[in-house]
C-alpha cells in the first residue's frame, strides 16, 4: 500500500469514528420505556476495533514519514513541519496586511488620522512568495506520498 492510500484510509477511519460518535450520542439517552436505536455496547465495541486499527495505521504512517525523503533530501516529517510553519507565517502576515490595509473614514479635520506602520505592498509580495513556496512543497509531499510504500 502506498503512503497516500494509507492517508486516505486514515481519513475514512476518522469519518467512521465521528459517525459512530454521533450514533452513540443518539443511543446514550432514551425516554423511559423506549429502546435506544442501537445498542451502545455494540457501538463501543466497533469504536474500539476501529481505534485499534487506527493506532496501528498511525504508527506505520509516522514511521514512513520519518524514513521517507523528498527529492531535496528532507524527510516527509521535516517537510510537513515546514509546511505548517509556512501556513502559520502566511496566516500571521495575512492578518497584519488586512489590519494595515483597513481604511478609516474621517468625518472632520479634528479626527485623528490612522496610518499603517508597515509596508503593505511588501507584505503582500511576501504573502505571494510564501503561498508559492507552500504550493511547491505540498506538491513535492503529495508526489512522495504516492511514490513511497507504507512501512510495516
Amino acid at each position: 500500500m502506498k503512503l497516500a492510500e494509507a492517508l486516505v484510509l486514515r481519513a475514512d477511519m476518522k469519518k467512521q469514528l465521528n459517525q459512530l460518535r454521533n450514533r452513540l450520542k443518539r443511543s446514550a439517552i432514551v425516554q423511559e420505556g423506549d429502546q435506544p436505536p442501537e445498542k451502545p455496547e455494540a457501538l463501543l465495541h466497533e469504536v474500539e476495533e476501529i481505534l485499534q486499527q487506527y493506532r496501528q495505521l498511525m504508527v506505520r504512517i509516522n514511521r514512513t514519514n520519518l524514513e521517507s525523503r523528498l527529492p531535496d533530501g528532507r524527510t516527509l516529517t521535516e517537510a510537513m513541519a515546514e509546511r505548517d510553519v509556512l501556513d502559520l507565517q502566511h496566516s500571521i502576515l495575512s492578518d497584519l496586511a488586512a489590519t494595515a490595509s483597513e481604511r478609516f473614514d474621517r468625518y472632520g479635520r479634528a479626527e485623528i488620522r490612522r496610518l499603517p506602520t508597515v509596508d503593505t505592498a511588501a507584505i503582500y509580495r511576501q504573502l505571494d512568495r510564501i503561498a508559492r513556496q507552500r504550493r511547491e512543497l505540498d506538491t513535492a509531499i503529495q508526489a512522495t506520498n504516492w511514490a513511497v510504500d507504507l512501512l510495516e
